[in-house]
């Protein structure tokens, strides 16, 4: 009986060690490659028994009889307990222990972009799929990306194993990569040195241009010896060029680049032939809103500025005067040697009208008109086809003040006029309606009135724009811009005919009158105020005379 009992025991031991023995599911193991064929990939996990797996799990990984390979356990089926194993999911698995570890170390991880999708790219990550989003394939924007594209590195930026998801950026990797490039790029910069670059970015005035982790700016009179409109004409992002460093400032880090020193001025013997003065033959390249450009025969090419297109025609656009391709005569202006820079004139190749006009017209002469133009301050008359001459509203009439007699005039109205003035080197004529009818001459009142001069001046008359007075027998005039420093206050109905104010006399008019101003005497007297009280001596004399009267009160009080 105690035999029976042993051996139960004994088989009851050994029917527990075989149970601990049984195989287990849902782990990863390595296993022996058996055989290779058509039925699949047949691979020992060391459970006496075999599984047979696809090759399309293997990737297209090559796979020879006696390979170690890693699989993933499933679960056995079937009253033999054949094996269910599977290569990709023991890839996976064994992927997410190492994308902890690399996380766990602060490491990159390396990867294969293997599709485009909405929103970004699919990275094959050991196995694993991980999105990329599309801001974070590359450091410029638009960047091309190759699918499917070699092993490279990645950062991963999130991940999540329970739902199996993981974010990665290419980015990151990069730019890591760009700072350290660039620290040793700057270490090593000099300028004159010649580098590869790439087009980043382009605007109307040049283009950013990658030089190693670092942007330099490439101006576009640096692109080329002959003007350049618009950088676009020769350039387009993600284009690689050789680029000559010309200027970099350390504090800063800003590089300035250049593509024409890379090679001679084609222009320079033709530059040293050119002199001020001379007169050349070019065509118009292009017009733009501030002038002209013409190109010479020897390729050179200069502005002629809105200002020298015309003796006459002013503020017009450069496009009513001069159009593309029309071939004009310019005389050169000036000469920039250091920017070797042209400036041309195209008036000056012409006869000037002012001269014309001076040679048979003096000052004095009479001239009949039309009127061309009305301003608050005058008149233009139309003397020809080119040249105006302006009546300023004081030469209008010599009873009527300025403002009341320009309201008797009208556009196209045929006048007489008299030439008080011609100065052709200002473009400017003078001329005057009420000296052409009769010629005054000044009182001596008026002719003692002395510019700067503080006159008493009683108040004769008060019109819309101006206070009219009489001071020391002369007529003057204070306009209602002059009346007090706050415009605010500048109300002429604050005055009465018959006061007497104070003015300072600014100037004394063709007409006889005289242009006062209280405002002006005004800021005068202040002026006068504020330097007496900023004088050291005489504040520290006011200053004593103060402290000396407190001390005598109180020693009175005292008693």
């Amino acid at each position: 009986m105690s035999d029976e009992k042993l051996m139960d025991a004994a088989s009851f031991e050994a029917l527990l060690t075989q149970a601990d023995s049984a195989p287990r599911e849902g782990f990863l193991t390595k296993a022996t490659v058996l055989a290779v064929d058509k039925a699949g990939i047949h691979v020992d996990v060391g459970l006496k028994t075999e599984s047979i797996i696809s090759p399309r799990e293997f990737g297209g990984d090559e796979v020879n009889v006696g390979d170690i390979v890693d699989v993933y356990v499933e679960r056995y089926e079937g009253p033999t307990g054949s094996v269910i194993a599977s290569r990709s999911k023991a890839r996976r698995e064994k992927a997410w222990v190492i994308l902890e570890e690399k996380i766990a170390n602060g490491e990159s991880i390396e990867g294969s972009i293997i599709e485009n999708v909405r929103g970004g790219f699919i990275v094959d990550v050991y196995g694993v799929q991980a999105f990329m989003p599309g801001s974070h394939a590359g450091t410029r924007p638009n960047e091309k990306i190759e699918i499917p594209s070699e092993k490279q590195e990645f950062k991963v930026i999130k991940m999540d194993r329970a739902r199996a998801n993981v974010i990665v950026s290419r980015r990151a990797v990069l730019e890591k990569t760009q700072r350290a490039n660039r620290e040793e790029f700057l270490q090593n910069m000099k300028v004159d040195s010649v580098v590869k670059g790439i087009v980043k970015n382009i605007t109307d005035y040049g283009a950013f241009v990658d030089i190693g982790g670092l942007d330099g700016l490439l101006h576009v009179t640096d692109l080329s010896w002959k003007r350049v409109n618009h950088p676009k004409e020769i350039l387009k992002v993600g284009q690689e060029l050789d680029v000559k460093i010309i200027e970099f400032d350390k504090e800063t880090q800003r590089v300035s680049l250049g593509v024409k020193q890379l090679t001679d001025n084609p222009w320079a013997e033709e530059f040293a032939k050119i002199k001020v003065g001379s007169r050349l033959t070019g065509k118009v390249s292009s017009v733009t809103d501030y002038g002209a450009f013409v190109e010479l025969e020897s390729g050179l090419e200069g502005l002629i500025h809105m200002s020298e297109m015309s003796w006459t025609k002013k503020n017009i656009h450069p496009s009513k005067i001069v159009s593309e391709g029309e071939t004009v005569e310019v005389e050169v202006l000036e000469i920039d040697t250091e920017k070797r820079r042209l400036s041309f004139g195209l008036k000056q190749c012409k006869p000037n009208p002012w001269d014309a006009y001076t040679k048979e017209h003096a000052i004095g002469d009479i001239v009949e008109s039309t009127i061309k133009n009305i301003t608050e301050f005058g008149l233009f008359i139309g003397l020809n086809d080119e040249i105006d001459g302006m009546v300023h509203i004081g030469d209008l009439d010599w009873d009527k003040s300025g403002e009341e007699a320009i309201k008797e005039y009208k556009i196209g109205d045929k006048i007489k006029a008299k030439i008080l003035d011609i100065k052709p080197e200002k473009e400017r004529i003078s001329l005057s309606l009420k000296h052409a009818v009769e010629d005054r001459t000044e009182s001596a009142a008026t002719a003692s009135a002395k510019k700067g001069q503080v006159a008493k001046a009683v108040i004769t008359e008060i019109t819309d724009n101006a206070l009219i007075v009489e001071f020391d027998g002369a007529k003057g005039m204070i306009s209602k811009m002059d009346l007090t420093q706050s415009k605010a206050d500048c109300d002429l109905g604050k005055f009465k005919v018959g006061e007497t104010v104070e003015a300072k006399v600014l100037s004394t008019l063709k007409d006889g009158m005289t242009k006062l101003s209280i405002k002006a005497h005004e800021t005068e007297e202040q002026k006068k105020v504020l330097k007496e009280y900023d004088k050291p001596a005489e504040s520290g004399s006011v200053l004593k005379d103060i402290l000396g009267e407190a001390i005598e009160e109180a020693k009175k009080s005292d008693k």
